[in-house]
């Protein structure tokens, strides 16, 4: 336990750390990557070229710092972050080069506020949090690790398929080289994928939702084609390059955001290839619940980048609780359950579960937050409201 001395003088640091901010991360990141050049095989490349880890991180310890003696308001934070690094295989000494390039950095901005003194407690505090994170995501090693069909770290699958879902998005069925069983999942969770482009420096990993419900045999990801040599780095190795029958490394399922009480009405709403872990929702619940009624909204730009819209199309056929709506941006032509335009969910009237369903969103992060609006303009509460964020977290 802290000692009520470190608490103070961590928190006398928030000044410092708001004042400074995102160039207290910047030059972290700079700093660990140009002396510890191997952990770019764990840390997205692209999430550091547009600035969204820095931001993230920058959060992350500012927040700490400002919670240090209520850690209880940060166990959702912990939990993502968890679920995140286990993704990457995170390990304890990660945690040793992070903190031992957080103190230097701290250090070098700072060189008269941080003295001995605060030196001193952000040590104890940063060993404090390492060790939260240490030991849940060691729990979450060995629920992997120990259950029916599960393993830990980097295990090979080998592409059973792949197949386009749309213009931009294609999915990838994985079955284990080994020929064995495969840990569930909870619908609406990820893989960590790691792959080693032929023109990269580095291993890179990135992570992927779900798409299809378990069945204890095989996985299927949908990836979509991202734009830009940064930001489509992976995304177009997986659509270039990585051919049926060949080879890649998959970690366990992870994540935080899932589906929660089947049995209840269940509004699933996503924009782009945010619905990729609605359709994992979408097929499990069908499958298991087929009474459970189910909202499924989506919003895309045109018909021709809307994925899965066969495969929808068919379970709302054969599922009299099922109902549909999308919006495309263009492109359409209107129907009863197509419109142009923006997502609006006041347009569907009375007919959502306001009071007593679950709402999923995944999408863009000004898609979310401008769904999220209007859900609590309906009277939504904010607990009924669950939402995924592809990449570092944000809040809407």
């Amino acid at each position: 336990m802290l000692s009520a001395q470190t608490i103070a003088t961590v928190k006398s640091t928030v000044p410092l750390l708001e004042s400074a901010g995102v160039a207290i991360t910047d030059h972290f990141y700079q700093r660990m990557f140009r002396l510890n050049p191997e952990l770019k095989n764990i840390f997205n490349m692209a999430n550091q070229a547009n600035g969204r880890q820095q931001f993230a991180l920058f959060n992350a310890i500012a927040a700490y710092a400002k919670n240090i003696d209520n850690l209880g308001a940060l166990s959702e934070v912990v939990e993502r972050v968890a679920h995140k690094h286990t993704s990457f295989f995170i390990q304890p000494e990660h945690y040793d080069i992070v903190g031992h390039h957080l103190i230097e950095t701290l250090r070098e901005l700072a060189p008269e506020a941080f003295t001995p003194d605060v030196e001193q407690a952000w040590v104890e505090a940063y060993d404090a949090l390492a060790k939260i994170f240490i030991n849940r995501e060691g729990d979450l090693y060995s629920q992997s690790e120990t259950a029916q069909g599960g393993w830990l770290g980097p295990r090979q699958f080998r592409v059973l398929s792949k197949t386009p879902e749309s213009a931009l998005v294609t999915s990838f069925v994985l079955t284990p080289v080994d020929g064995q069983p495969v840990i569930d999942y909870k619908p609406g969770q990820y893989l960590g994928v790691k792959v080693h482009p032929a023109h990269c420096d580095y291993v890179e990993m990135r992570q992927y939702s779900l798409s299809d419900k378990p069945n204890g045999v095989t996985y299927r990801i949908s990836v979509k084609r991202e734009q830009g040599e940064v930001n489509g780095l992976v995304s177009n190795h997986l659509h270039e390059s990585v051919e049926q029958g060949d080879v890649i490394d998959i970690l366990p399922p992870a994540g935080d955001f899932f589906q929660q009480n089947q049995h209840l009405p269940t509004v699933l709403i996503s924009a782009g290839v945010g619905l990729t872990p609605m359709m994992s929702m979408l097929e499990a619940t069908v499958e298991s619940h087929p009474t459970t009624e189910i909202h499924f909204l989506h919003a895309c730009e045109n018909p021709a980048q809307h994925s899965f819209i066969k495969r929808v199309a068919e379970l709302e056929k054969n599922t009299p609780q099922l109902s549909t709506h999308t919006w495309y941006a263009s492109q359409a032509q209107e129907a009863d359950s197509v419109s142009t335009g923006l997502m609006s969910l006041a347009s569907l009237g009375d007919a959502l579960p306001i009071s007593s369903g679950n709402f999923y969103i995944c999408g863009p992060t000004g898609f979310m937050a401008f769904i999220k609006k209007q859900l609590l303009e309906l009277g939504v509460k904010d607990a009924q409201i669950h939402y995924e964020v592809f990449g570092p977290h944000s809040d809407l």
